[in-house]
């Protein structure tokens, strides 16, 4: 366990900087949450919580709250200038391409980290319908690679968003 809250500590320094330390109980309960989910659902007979698309939407909204919670603090109401483009003109085309893609951020979030664990659980049941005995194997491995890298880009792409709240514009 040690190794693991390290590794996401030296994870969350590279990535947010030193002022993303404050972030680490999130970053690292999301991680460590999204990992265990993943490889719950590995073990025959279990589904994985992060096959439900209620769970990721939940943990997507925390993360999409918590960008513009970050913001809003750091930049004050500045922080929705960002929304409106470089020069005033540009406004009325670069507030609806904004808004689109700040909505999109929990969406894809969420859509991603369902779509690869379900589908994971399906190629399983399959798998072991088909073949019951040793041949599974690699596929077990396989499962515990792209649990470890969804959980990764769930990671990744929530330091991103909040570091990316967090820096001031040029």
């Amino acid at each position: 366990m040690e190794v693991i809250i390290g590794g996401i500590d030296s994870l969350l320094n590279e990535i947010m900087g030193h002022n993303g330390r404050q972030f680490f109980p999130l970053i690292a309960t999301l991680g460590i949450f999204i990992l265990t989910s993943n490889l719950l659902g590995i073990i025959p007979g279990f589904e994985s919580p992060t096959a439900n698309i209620n769970t990721n939407a939940a943990m997507a909204l925390v993360v999409f709250l918590s960008t513009h919670v970050v913001g809003v603090k750091n930049h004050g109401l500045k922080y929705f200038k960002q929304f409106l483009g470089p020069v005033w003109w540009l406004t009325p085309l670069m507030l609806p391409i904004e808004v689109i893609s700040h909505i999109s951020r929990p969406l894809s979030l969420t859509f991603r980290l369902f779509g690869n664990i379900k589908g994971e659980d399906i190629v399983l049941l399959v798998v072991l319908f088909l073949v019951p005995f040793f041949v599974p194997l690699p596929v077990f491995l396989l499962m515990i690679f792209t649990s470890l890298v969804q959980t990764l880009v769930f990671m990744l792409l929530s330091m991103m968003y909040i570091a990316g709240a967090m820096e001031e514009g040029h």
